[in-house]
């Protein structure tokens, strides 16, 4: 059983980070006004609806509703118990905390063989780098990385590794320490062999890359041939730790730069993110094998909005960073592209040229998107015939339409215009046709034509229109969850009765009985001291209402009796029932003295 984390110490903690500063850690915040508003890690959006409350120390989507403090945020986000969110807490608070990451995880509820694939991957990233650069068997292979322009750093930075040259080594150094057969091979690190039943290694005397998650953990690798076996890769396949669609290389590592820089690189692979690194670029990352997928384009627009694009320059690698560039753009980024020189990648580029040249004449140097799509425009078509240069400056047109910024129309067709001796007013006028003749055609088909990009916008609360009383008890609530003074000032005014909304009155129970053991107003302790998710999530949208600093007497009185009131019609509604029963029995006697109640009681409203 995991040890239990004294509530003194949770307080600590708490105070040590700043929830901005946590959360920062996975998502782009943007200041605006007194809160931060990024893009919801916990569902898919491109317009930000995510808000963080540094003063309350406490987040909110107004999208789906999630809502918690640092605690909850990793326990969401990263699935993690409370416990390992508190030693993550601590560790980023420098506050020292007596329990061991292996106690904290004992508390999470990962099935057992996933977490003997998460170890076995850890110790064979640091059995396979122990043996490229610390023993002889893996000497050739350390002399074949430095020869390739692999520095020592690099290495070190992507605990980059040798495999054996053997058919079972992997194989029995597991076994030897307890892990499962049938599950290293679902791990994706052996293989069974369909003839005998016996088990071989996947991975020999390779150079091994190892693949991380976004947290850091050594989820599958890519060992590459020494020589001219094939494949020159071999990938771990897909398993439950390891989605290609979901992994993008070096994210880890990469996410300070990026957030300092506000920008991010993305390559093709994990071997030009490595040259980008050795050559200062250190916001690159690389998809795994595969064309880029929603899934990525999620993770990078929920940390960044600008991205460069450096893909090969064969026809492939075109084509790749084309397909990327929308996806990107459909998600809402501002995209450049930086063009290699034909024939290259970037580990050949910078080992031919150095680094500093493809810093300044590769990244530094990339273009618009526009720009790139008048170049990718351009392949196949011979500009000198006619009937080319024609359907080239119509397609340019149709790019150029659905430009949101009037500048970068004028700048395009003038580029257009120089370049083709054109008339500018002619290009204007046919830019004009082309744009509306795509309007009515998506009109038609019943999709909205070349609407401008939505500006970045703090979202609006989505309430829509609750019962008199369901307000009230919210508002009432904001103002106790702000100060104690008023809780038991509602408390003694309620005078025994109760909210109307069952929610509303477990969280003023809790909310009085917080207050009773001597803890001062203040949303992220309250947060942990409630024990259900569902209350949490209301506590925190509650916090988030704006409501003036102070709360008059008549304002208190006017929602009290708002409250109260609601009671007494429920009660109203109750005895009319009994009336006309009363009467249909023809009990008028009765049915008097009831009138006379429901009088009395609409009197009290």
């Amino acid at each position: 059983m995991a040890e239990r984390i004294a509530e003194e110490k949770v307080n600590e903690i708490r105070q040590a980070v700043d929830i901005v500063d946590v959360i920062g850690d996975y998502i782009q915040l943007n200041k605006q006004g007194r809160n931060y508003f990024g893009l919801c890690p916990f569902h898919g959006e491109n317009t930000p609806s995510f808000s963080v409350s540094p003063e309350k120390q406490i987040y909110h989507c107004f999208g789906c509703g999630a809502g918690g403090n640092a605690f909850s945020f990793l326990m969401e986000l990263e699935g993690y118990s409370f416990q390992e969110a508190a030693l993550k807490l601590a560790e980023k608070g420098n506050v020292k905390l007596e329990i061991d990451a292996a106690s904290a995880a004992s508390a999470k509820s990962m099935p057992v063989d996933l977490q003997q694939m998460m170890e076995a991957h850890e110790l064979l990233r640091k059995f396979y780098h122990h043996l490229l650069v610390n023993t002889k068997d893996g000497q050739h292979a350390l002399e074949y990385l430095l020869n390739r322009g692999f520095t020592m750093e690099s290495i070190e930075k992507f605990q980059i590794g040798y495999s054996l040259k053997s058919w079972d080594f992997v194989f029995k150094f597991l076994t030897k320490r307890k892990f499962p057969a049938d599950v290293m091979e679902r791990a994706g690190l052996i293989i069974k062999r369909e003839k005998d039943g016996n088990y071989f290694d996947r991975f020999r005397d390779r150079i091994m890359f190892p693949i991380f998650d976004r947290s850091g953990n050594t989820i599958a690798f890519s060992g590459r041939s020494l020589g001219d076996d094939e494949p020159k890769y071999l990938n771990s396949p897909e398993t439950v730790i390891f989605n290609k669609s979901k992994t993008l290389y070096n994210f880890h590592l990469a996410r300070p730069q990026i957030k300092k820089l506000q920008r991010a690189v993305l390559f093709e692979g994990f071997a030009d993110v490595i040259a980008a690194d050795r050559a200062g670029v250190g916001n690159g990352v690389g998809t795994m094998g595969t064309a880029l997928t929603e899934e990525h384009v999620a993770s990078l627009r929920r940390n960044v909005q600008s991205i460069t694009i450096c893909y090969d320059s064969d026809n492939a690698g075109i084509e790749a960073a084309y397909r990327a560039a929308n996806l990107l753009m459909e998600a809402g980024c501002q995209i450049r592209v930086a063009l290699m020189p034909d024939g290259y990648d970037p580990d050949d580029y910078i080992n031919e040229f150095g680094e500093e040249k493809f810093r300044h004449d590769v990244i530094e140097s990339s273009i618009t998107f526009m720009a790139f799509n008048m170049l990718y425009l351009r392949r196949g078509k011979r500009l000198q015939n006619e009937g080319d240069r024609l359907l080239y400056i119509e397609e340019v047109l149709k790019e150029i339409s659905q430009l949101d910024k009037a500048v970068e129309r004028d700048h395009y067709l003038r580029q257009l215009a120089n370049e083709f001796s054109l008339s500018l007013e002619a290009l204007k006028e046919q830019q004009k046709q082309v744009y509306y003749t795509e309007k009515r055609r998506n009109t038609h088909k019943g999709k909205g034509a070349f609407e401008p990009q939505k500006r970045l916008q703090t979202p609006k609360r989505a309430d829509s229109l609750k019962p008199a009383y369901h307000t009230a008890e919210r508002r009432l609530i904001a103002h106790m969850l702000r100060n104690s003074d008023i809780a038991f000032k509602v408390q003694d005014m309620l005078q025994g009765n109760t909210f109307n909304i069952d929610e509303h009155q477990a969280i003023i129970t809790y909310l009085l009985g917080f207050y009773e053991k001597g803890h001062t107003p203040d949303p992220s302790a309250f947060i942990n001291f409630i024990k259900d998710e569902k209350l949490k999530r209301i506590v925190v949208d509650i916090e988030m209402m704006s409501i003036n600093d102070e709360i008059s007497e008549q304002e208190l009185s006017d929602y009290l009796k708002q409250v109260l009131n609601y009671q007494k019609m429920l009660k109203i509604k109750e005895k009319l029932n009994e009336e006309k029963e009363a009467e249909r029995q023809k009990d008028y006697a009765k049915a008097a003295l009831i009138a006379m109640e429901i009088l009395h009681l609409r009197k009290s409203l």
